[in-house]
């Protein structure tokens, strides 16, 4: 078996969990985009074409208004702005001879929860080991969304409400692990969250967008973790 069909195997079965949570928020997004008037096809070629559930969410309240295009694509790209630092920084993890190709279809799945387990790997970053992500998580994300659209309307409001947090569980499944032995990156969650509360809470701060402030604060958070707590040259790379 050669590296490249392991590492395959391997993000494949690490990308289950995150196909399995997919499949339950894209089930809510399919009922939504339904009842705003989108068929199932246009539904799904949604799905399988952005890859955002903050996005998409997004996308359907502009569609519903009857927004004009150019005011749907500033929205995607103020919601959206934060996979460019995510790209940047798996861009780092992956060995410098990959190829541009490589490189364009790993962009093609960076989400909030193939980042979090990419960036958590030992060493370079193989680009196959994504692929096996995304060979998990896309069709989880798209065929979450085709139930939606075709029986959501048969399911009681509880249970659509349960299935909305779904996502956010398996995200601290992702995080919380990695955290616990590692003291800074405990301190830098811990920080995440009380920051994230106080743009929620206080006035001004609250009305910036989602996108905006998670861009913020992953400056703010990740730059002052970098300067208080550098990693040393010789230090094995994470």
């Amino acid at each position: 078996m050669t590296q490249s069909i392991r590492q395959f195997r391997q993000g494949l079965a690490d990308g289950v969990p995150i196909g399995l949570g997919y499949l339950a928020v894209s089930f809510t997004f399919g009922i939504m985009a339904a009842g705003m008037g989108l068929n199932t096809p246009e539904a799904v070629l949604m799905s399988f074409t952005n890859l955002t559930s903050a996005g998409q969410f997004a996308a359907l309240s502009l569609i519903q208004a009857g927004a004009p295009l150019m005011e749907m694509a500033a929205t995607q790209l103020v919601i959206n702005l934060r996979y460019c630092l995510m790209s940047c920084a798996l861009s780092q993890k992956l060995a410098t001879d990959t190829p541009f190709l490589h490189r364009l279809l790993v962009s093609y799945g960076v989400t909030d929860e193939i980042f979090g387990v990419s960036v958590c790997r030992q060493g370079d970053l193989s680009p196959f080991y994504n692929y096996g992500l995304m060979a998990a998580a896309v069709p989880g994300w798209t065929l979450g969304t085709l139930l939606g659209a075709l029986s959501g309307s048969l399911l009681p409001a509880r249970l659509l409400s349960a299935l909305s947090v779904a996502l956010y569980g398996m995200f601290l499944a992702v995080v919380i692990p990695p955290s616990r032995g590692n003291a800074v990156l405990a301190g830098v969650v811990l920080t995440s969250m009380a920051l994230s509360a106080l743009f929620a809470w206080l006035p001004v701060l609250n009305e910036l967008s989602s996108g905006f402030t998670i861009i913020l604060l992953t400056i703010l958070i990740a730059g002052g973790a970098a300067w208080l707590f550098p990693v040393k040259e010789d230090a094995p790379p994470s």
